[in-house]
């Protein structure tokens, strides 16, 4: 009788012992396979385009390039890797960060070993898991719907349109609320790619965020876009 198809595996994080001790426990699991290590999100996305493993086990803090900005780029270059995201803060608004960005999972890094391996296990299955929740496909667009709306509704403004941004900075912002790439923004609005940096480094300054996600996470929070759709993605 032929063996299942091991689940391939890559564990990235900038502490060698923490990341020595989850390859170590993940090695002795019946069915896994550690394909790569990595110690930063340049490394970590390289590492997937090459050996596109099953999962990737990714802490959100890393050098060079964040976990959510590995797992934005895995979602946007379509690659079949399921992240899972490991962090120090467990905190509802990190989780709503992880989730936009793309990751299949999520979870606190004093997570018990047994957990982590059924959050693997479940996410290389297609499922998506939120600290000890496990959902379908549906079920976790149900649960994005939700969360954003909590998270508008508790931040938002009511009666104070007031926002710092000029006209021009709210389309390109409605673009990255999106998806669209600076180079896609350009054509879109036809406007120069350097115009679309200049005015992405305004809305961050402005917003006083280090990223894109943390941008539109920003304004939903305060009604200035807002989540539509069955799809589950925010638009203006």
């Amino acid at each position: 009788m032929s063996q299942p198809t091991p689940i391939t595996i890559i564990i990235v994080d900038d502490h060698p012992i923490f990341l020595q001790g989850v390859a170590n426990a993940l090695s002795l699991e019946p069915g896994f396979e550690i394909v790569g290590q990595a110690a930063d999100g340049e490394a970590a996305i390289n590492l997937i385009r090459s050996l596109r493993p099953a999962v990737a086990v990714v802490d959100i803090n890393l050098p060079i390039m964040n976990g959510q900005q590995v797992t934005h780029l895995v979602i946007q270059e379509k690659l079949p890797t399921r992240v899972i995201l490991l962090t120090a803060y467990d905190d509802s608004e990190q989780i709503l960060h992880a989730a936009w960005a793309g990751a299949a999972g999520y979870c606190a890094k004093e997570v018990d070993p047994g957990c982590l391996v059924s959050a693997i296990t479940n996410v290389a299955q297609g499922k998506f898991v939120i600290g000890d929740q496990v959902f379908g496909d549906k079920e976790f667009k149900q649960w994005m719907e939700v969360q954003m709306e909590k998270a508008r509704h508790s931040y938002s403004e009511p009666g104070s349109p007031f926002h710092p941004l000029s006209d021009r900075e709210m389309e390109v912002l409605s673009c990255v609320v999106r998806g669209m790439s600076n180079k896609e923004i350009a054509a879109s609005l036809g406007i120069s790619h350097q115009t679309v940096k200049n005015h992405v480094t305004s809305i961050l300054r402005k917003f006083g965020v280090e990223d894109r996600t943390q941008a539109v996470v920003y304004a939903l929070k305060r009604g200035w876009v807002q989540l539509r759709g069955a799809d589950s993605k925010l638009q203006e």
